[in-house]
């Protein structure tokens, strides 16, 4: 069987179709793995290890940023180094506040659950994780960041609002902005690729939020369709910012390797210092793969993928138009020092001929109707929610399991880690 388009020209045989059906299955099925669990199974893989890229990227050189993943634990802060929390202190919040309902989303260190406040009946997506996870893997300072920068949107209307966070001995909480459109992961999952005028307004919304973020000189870092909610209208909401850094000024650099392996930078595989040209490296992955169904230099085999993003030219279908290929060339463009936004950060993304019909003010205004209607009947509305996470029965994804309970000396631990995250009495023995 032959697949033709409509001018009748042959594009692709069944055993090819297949094989791309494949591709896509095998790429979504590892999308969710975070990168130091991948950088863990790349490093048993024999064969990916003989690659000179892969080994280079394992064996990596002394830490030039302080944040840098190290086999050397840092001291936990002082009990007297108070955090200030700012608006999200809530020290009175304990987790029987809420009625959790459903899981809707997992991560490294715990699940995010749909939520309703016993008291004004409001819904909240509260995020719960586990001390023990964050502590044996110290990523401390990646959570700590991640209740910063929540803390500093005050006023974005692309990225989630939290509304406060709270602690009890073995628990972390945040309680932020309920958004149930659905992941763009999961819209691009169904639907495999995006119509060019929907992939511009929904680069349009993340571009002005990675703009904001950068004005708070904030590097976001993690861009990727997992990370990008829609909410009931259609709006773009950027979520988790777990691995934002924070005090990059306009000509500052980082060297910490982290991300999502599809989504390196060049400059991040290359352990080089970055920027927060980073950023826009991953808003053209991202529309590349809005508009082409997988990310730019995708190989089911990662040391390939890896030796893609670092030489490969960068190949564009001729199925976009002039202004969308013009803009990808110059978000995917290899050296940082010559990526468009280098000079002027978003707004040369801003004023680039692909968004000409975009009128930033009512952008952000949120005057423009969306292209997708996610259609929600309202917060019981669960159809935009992976199947995976909603069947998982709510006791098991928040009760304490015997492996997930601290003991007494780990308990002191993480209280000592966390301290000035907001802390309240544990309340969990209802779990």
């Amino acid at each position: 069987m032959t697949i033709k388009s409509a001018t009748g020209q042959t594009e692709m045989t069944y055993s090819k179709s297949k094989g791309l059906v494949a591709l896509v299955s095998a790429f979504m099925k590892q999308r969710r793995m975070g990168l130091n669990d991948f950088i863990q199974r790349l490093a048993t893989s024999a064969y990916t290890c003989k690659h000179a890229e892969v080994q280079s990227i394992l064996n990596l050189s002394p830490p030039q940023d302080a944040e840098l993943m190290s086999t050397t634990p840092s001291p936990p802060p002082s009990p007297t180094q108070q955090i200030n929390l700012g608006p999200s202190s809530n020290p009175s919040a304990k987790p029987n506040d809420f009625h959790f309902l459903k899981v809707i989303g997992k991560g490294s260190f715990g699940k995010v659950l749909l939520a309703r406040h016993r008291q004004d009946d409001r819904f909240y997506a509260v995020k719960v994780l586990q001390k023990k996870a964050i502590l044996k893997k110290k990523e401390e300072k990646h959570i700590m960041s991640e209740r910063n920068v929540l803390l500093k949107n005050v006023k974005h209307p692309f990225l989630v609002g939290l509304h406060y966070s709270f602690q009890t001995a073995d628990k972390l909480y945040f309680v932020l902005d309920y958004i149930n459109g659905g992941e763009l992961f999961y819209h691009l999952q169904r639907e495999r690729c995006f119509l060019e005028p929907r992939a511009r307004f929904y680069a349009a919304e993340i571009a002005s939020a990675l703009g904001y973020l950068h004005s708070l000189n904030i590097v976001y870092r993690d861009l990727k369709p997992e990370n990008i909610l829609l909410d009931s209208q259609g709006h773009v909401v950027l979520t988790d910012f777990g691995l934002c850094k924070e005090n990059i000024e306009p000509n500052g650099t980082t060297s910490t390797f982290c991300g999502t392996p599809e989504y390196l930078a060049p400059e991040v595989l290359h352990k080089q210092p970055y920027d927060r040209t980073v950023d826009w490296w991953c808003l053209g992955a991202v529309l590349y793969e809005m508009l082409y169904g997988l990310p730019p230099f995708y190989s089911r085999n990662t040391a390939e993928m890896y030796d893609n993003i670092l030489t490969k030219p960068l190949q564009l279908k001729p199925n976009i138009s002039n202004a969308a290929r013009h803009l990808l060339e110059g978000l995917l463009q290899k050296d940082r020092t010559k990526r468009l936004g280098c000079a002027d950060d978003f707004m040369e993304i801003k004023n680039h001929m692909f968004f000409s019909p975009i009128n930033w003010d009512d952008l952000n205004a949120k005057k423009i109707t969306p292209p997708f209607n996610p259609n929600v009947t309202g917060p019981n509305d669960l159809r935009h929610f992976d199947p995976e996470f909603t069947d998982e029965p709510v006791p098991n994804s928040i009760g304490c399991s015997p492996d997930s309970v601290l003991v007494t000396s780990s308990i002191t631990e993480a209280a000592e880690a966390f301290v000035g995250f907001s802390y309240a009495p544990s309340m969990d023995s209802y779990l």
